[in-house]
């Protein structure tokens, strides 16, 4: 039987040619309708029509290609070799962050980045009685002297990942790593932007933490503004290889993005065995609403992905971070997965983002999917 064709799009004549070039270009069969015959350039309303299976691909390519941007088609994103990145701040947190790093490197065929930025606190101006000669040799004295403490304790670690590898507590993974100065939020964000990793892996404290925390706030921050997959781990969550989780929980708010979301989740997990996903809504409609929603929601992604195992669970009404802590307890959840969008800096203050208040309410490790 041949496959239902979808709407993916509306457009202008020519923004509908420039969208199915770009599909076309990555192996979706796309076709155009409502075209006006004689002059087609004038046409407005043209449907972009793509086969029902291709939905979720087609979108994550909509979401990552600007091509709407400019008037032509924009070269798609280099693939380069991928690369896990680990921020590191030398703590028992971070040191968990390594482990899963390179058991997850080890399983995809990654290398890994450590990354650990630092601050320099020296501020001349406390010494005004000083001339400028002598406040610059201060300064240049402060800044080798915290450069070389930052490369002692990069060195020491390098020294006891080895060392685990050797042991074969740790896979053999290629690994590097690098110091940068200056703000931790501002020079992972920017690091990542450079180098365009695969996915991030940060360690923090998990609900026992304080919201002043440093690494927690650190994440909470790139959480917000990165492109890449984040992956947040408490310090005492019981495994330190996600190949070793069962249960991974997916919240939706049946939106559009979770598809793109949850079609990036299946690259993320595709060399895991034997784990079961549980679909969970995060909005605050009615349960009963919300089951209507879940079962369309699953039988759609069973159809799309037939070799994941696909079940639903409601999370009750009342303070949705109680009941996502409840769901997570009473279904035994690993890994809860969510979607995440860039938003203003009034919205981050005023409004954090769900996954940003799990990241201080929580012992089970996050997934954040930017979209």
């Amino acid at each position: 039987m041949e496959e239902k064709l979808i709407t993916l799009a509306i457009h202008t004549y020519e923004k509908a040619q420039i969208l199915r070039t770009i599909l076309e270009s990555e192996g979706i069969d796309a076709y155009i309708h409502n075209v006006n015959q004689i002059q087609p350039v004038i046409s407005a309303g043209v449907r972009v029509r793509i086969k029902e299976s291709d939905l979720p691909h087609a979108l994550r390519i909509i979401n990552d290609v600007k091509w709407q941007d400019d008037s032509s088609v924009e070269e798609t994103q280099t693939h380069r070799e991928k690369t896990i990145l680990i921020p590191v701040d030398f703590s028992e947190y971070s040191l968990k962050a390594c482990e899963l790093g390179f058991n997850y490197a080890h399983r995809t065929g990654a290398e890994v980045m450590l990354l650990h930025v630092y601050f320099n606190t020296f501020i001349p101006s406390v010494f005004p009685y000083l001339n400028n000669e002598i406040n610059k040799n201060l300064e240049d004295e402060s800044i080798h002297a915290v450069y070389s403490r930052v490369k002692e304790d990069i060195g020491k670690l390098c020294g006891l990942i080895n060392r685990r590898v050797s042991d074969g507590k740790l896979p053999p993974v290629n690994y590097d790593c690098v110091l940068r100065e200056g703000l931790p939020e501002e020079e992972i964000i920017a690091y990542i932007k450079e180098y365009q990793p695969a996915m991030i892996i940060m360690g923090t404290r998990g609900n026992m933490q304080k919201n002043a925390d440093l690494i927690g706030s650190v994440t909470g921050e790139v959480i917000e503004l990165t492109k890449a997959p984040l992956l947040a781990i408490p310090e005492h969550i019981p495994f330190n290889d996600l190949g070793k989780m069962r249960r991974l929980a997916f919240g939706t708010s049946f939106t559009q993005d979770d598809l793109v979301a949850f079609d990036r989740l299946t690259e993320l997990i595709k060399e895991i065995k034997d784990i079961q996903i549980i679909l969970f809504n995060i909005s605050t409609s009615r349960n009963e609403w919300n089951e209507i929603r879940l079962t369309g929601f699953r039988e759609y992604l069973k159809k799309q992905y037939p070799d994941l195992a696909i079940d639903f669970a409601v999370t009750p009404d009342g303070d949705l971070l109680e009941a996502i802590n409840k769901f997570v307890q009473d279904e035994q959840i690993d890994i809860i997965a969510f979607s995440s969008h860039r938003r203003s800096v009034i919205m981050r203050v005023f409004n954090p983002s769900i996954a940003h208040k799990m990241l201080f309410h929580s012992n089970t490790p996050l997934l954040v999917i930017p979209v």
